[in-house]
């Protein structure tokens, strides 16, 4: 009998058991079934990415669950997205814009100006006349020019940076603003809260600030801000803007090419333009709009200044992207560069993870009978991004495009040349994160003499690159396949 009982007393445990664990997994099919439907849904037109996110959901249960969580959607947050709704109104008025002006105004050719009309309807900024521009190609040319602009200042100066260290770069920047700001300049300096996050808590961001430097962190991440948007949407721009005149952007971050965060990498080689001109005055509203967005205050003074005209100045177009707007325009700008380029199109980029509509694009270029180019880095900090750039080499080599490996530092440059005759330079990546989530800003130049300056520079990225051959890369080991192809299966959501 007490066998019997104990028999029937095990025997209920375990239907208790499996009664339990059956409407676990009752429970987590229902859970997974919902959101894989509403991935499905919110995905519609990147089939790509939903159907990663559906593998991983089936395959990681609880931990896919947890990763969409905080980086499934491209949340930017409700208050937000209506603090930086308020700031853009406030700054991007009638009149305010540098074609305001009629003198700036200018009529592209054909196909130039088909890039011109589709960046302006996807960025909000149209190309304007009469701008002096100069390639920065070397990073400590990058930061003496600065510093030596910011010491000559006489109204305010504005930067905006994705990182700054505190090393002898940053450290020549700051003394230019510190004694800028006791000149009586007004000197405002915003950071990416996670990409300069060590040098918010320097000593050198407390001097800055004693001496009348206000500096201010963008897109701070907390707890209680990662339940309600993304951390990983970062303001990527690299802006300076001086007397509303001088400007600056491009690839370079205020640090040095030795780059102390990742010194294993050095060099940095990065790529900005110094414009003079009424091109300036777009960085200047980009400033101000996320200056505003990140302080709630707007400085009226520098919003209404406008720029000098150059004599025999060029026509330069700003273009921007931001999770709060119109954040496929990169995309679709670096598309039409893939259209219209007749003979050669160039591109050099860190990460190269793009959507599968730009690889096919890049492909059918190739095909057409276009000089296609790609120029990476060998070695890159981060070896995920590394293999998913790499998954995208065979399509790529077997339709023609040349691609070349950079081994002389990690290649920083965002840049693009169409036929020796429109040249891009912009802190974007090629990749899906500056594509979607970053913000993000560059400048298109409509002249042939500064595209053949780019496009030299271009030339010795190449020669310091090794080229991929076909023949080679198809010999690869079965490891190395698979981790390209695993890792390329993840480039939607890298």
């Amino acid at each position: 009998m007490q066998l019997l009982a104990l028999v029937n007393e095990q025997a209920g445990e375990l239907s208790l058991f499996l009664d339990t664990l059956g409407h676990f997994f009752l429970i987590d099919f229902a859970i997974r079934f919902l959101l894989i439907t509403f991935v499905l849904i919110r995905k519609s037109n990147q089939p790509q990415t939903a159907l990663t996110w559906v593998i991983l959901l089936m395959g990681l249960p609880i931990l896919g669950f947890v990763l969409y969580g905080l980086f499934g959607e491209e949340r930017f947050g409700y208050f937000r997205k209506k603090r930086h709704a308020a700031a853009i109104k406030r700054v991007d008025m009638p009149g305010v814009h540098a074609n305001s002006v009629a003198e700036n105004r200018v009529i592209l050719p054909m196909i130039p100006g088909q890039i011109a009309t589709l960046a302006e309807q996807v960025s909000g900024s149209a190309p304007v006349s009469g701008n002096h521009i100069e390639l920065l190609g070397d990073s400590k040319r990058f930061v003496t020019r600065l510093s030596a602009d910011i010491s000559a200042a006489e109204e305010e100066v504005h930067l905006l940076f994705f990182i700054y260290l505190d090393d002898s770069s940053g450290q020549m920047v700051a003394q230019a603003m510190i004694e800028a700001a006791e000149r009586g300049v007004k000197c405002r300096l915003l950071v990416d809260a996670v990409g300069s996050k060590m040098f918010l808590r320097s000593e050198l961001a407390s001097r800055m600030q004693q001496g009348g430097v206000e500096v201010v962190g963008a897109l701070p991440v907390n707890p209680i801000r990662m339940l309600l948007s993304r951390l990983d949407l970062r303001n990527h721009r690299k802006i300076a803007v001086i007397d509303g005149q001088i400007g600056y952007t491009g690839s370079n971050n205020l640090a040095e090419a030795a780059f102390a965060l990742k010194p294993d990498f050095a060099p940095w080689v990065d790529c900005s333009i110094r414009i003079d001109g009424p091109a300036t005055k777009e960085l200047q509203i980009l400033f101000l709009e996320d200056w505003h967005f990140e302080t709630g205050t707007l400085p009226e003074t520098p919003l209404k200044r406008q720029p000098r005209k150059c004599e025999n100045g060029l026509p330069v177009q700003i273009i921007a992207t931001g999770p709060n707007f119109y954040n496929e325009a990169t995309t679709q700008i670096v598309q039409a560069c893939i259209h219209q380029a007749t003979h050669e199109l160039v591109l050099t980029t860190p990460y190269f993870v793009p959507d599968e509509t730009t690889i096919k694009n890049l492909c059918v270029c190739a095909r057409r009978g276009v000089q296609t180019t790609l120029v990476v880095p060998a070695r890159n900090d981060s070896w995920m991004v590394a293999a998913a750039s790499r998954s995208n080499y065979a399509p790529l080599l077997k339709a023609g495009v040349d691609i070349h490996e950079f081994n002389g530092g990690l290649l920083h440059a965002k840049t693009i040349t169409i036929d020796r005759e429109i040249g891009i330079v912009m802190s974007a990546n090629l990749d899906r994160r500056s594509f979607n989530l970053n913000f993000e800003c560059g400048g298109i130049i409509y002249d042939s003499a500064f595209a053949a300056e780019l496009r030299d520079l271009q030339e010795t990225y190449i020669d310091s690159s090794n080229r991929i051959e076909e023949s080679e890369w198809l010999k690869r080991s079965v490891a190395r396949r698979v981790g390209n192809t695993l890792a390329g299966f993840l480039s939607p959501i890298l």
